[in-house]
Parts: C-alpha cells; sequence; structure tokens
C-alpha cells in the first residue's frame, strides 16, 4: 500500500471527493492505494499540490493497518 491513503484520510477526505478533485474514477483512488496501480507525472503533480508533499513522499510504501 502507498501513502496516498495516509494523506486523503489525514484530510478526512473519501475516495470519492479524491477522486472527484483529480477527475478520476474512485476506482482508480482504489487501486493507487492498493499499489495495483499508480498515478502518471501528471497525477503526481496534482496530488503534491492537493497534499502539500513530495512525489516520493506519495509513493512510499507504509504498512497495512
Amino acid at each position: 500500500m502507498i501513502a496516498i491513503r495516509k494523506f486523503r484520510t489525514d484530510l478526512g477526505w473519501t475516495q470519492e471527493k479524491l477522486a472527484n478533485e483529480c477527475a478520476v474514477a474512485k476506482s482508480t483512488v482504489a487501486m493507487w492505494e492498493a499499489g495495483e496501480r499508480k498515478p502518471d507525472i501528471v497525477m503526481l503533480k496534482k496530488l503534491s499540490q492537493i497534499f502539500h508533499c513530495t512525489a516520493d513522499e506519495l509513493l512510499a510504501p507504509i504498512a497495512v493497518e
């Protein structure tokens, strides 16, 4: 699992809210969070702006809770 989920939940956002902000399907956010897919470079920039972090921080693996 990658850190996108942690950043999203720290803001109190649902997957649907993040999907709407990024103009992607909710299932896309779920796949990012599960590590099944990674956002492309353009989306990483957008996510970095939303979460005020670096792309490396977004893609960092985190322990499954």
